[in-house]
């Protein structure tokens, strides 16, 4: 049974930083993409930043490019989304996903994935 287990959620202050971790009970390369979904109060999920184990460039929603990076630790079973220049508008419940289809990782933005964690909250105050 696939565990996604998200830790690191907190409350900070805009302009802060968070480091959102996502540990999985595979190696991270059992999958084809791992990512970071996240839904604010009243609002849809959206997708923030994915990556693919066994190689290609990380994917980035437009609304965290630049402030938000995504990376792995395949010996840790990892994955981590290091959020800097935070902003109330980031405030919202963020999930950590896997995926092992090739066409749900590339249309990440449907959120049709396998696996989920349970969420970790990130509160940002002005």
């Amino acid at each position: 049974q696939v565990q996604l287990v998200e830790s690191g959620g907190g409350s900070v202050q805009a302009g802060e930083s968070l480091r959102l971790s996502c540990s999985t009970s595979r190696k991270t390369d059992t999958y084809y993409c791992m990512g970071w979904y996240r839904q604010a109060p009243g609002k849809e999920r959206e997708g923030v930043a994915f990556l693919y184990p066994r190689g290609g460039t990380p994917d980035y929603a437009a609304s965290v490019k630049g402030r938000f990076t995504i990376s792995e630790d395949n010996s840790k079973r990892t994955v981590y989304l290091q959020l800097n220049s935070l902003q109330p508008n980031d405030t919202a419940v963020y999930y950590c996903a896997a995926e092992e289809n090739v066409r749900k990782c590339l249309t990440w933005a449907s959120g049709d994935f396998a696996f989920w964690g349970q969420g970790t909250q990130v509160t940002i105050s002005s």
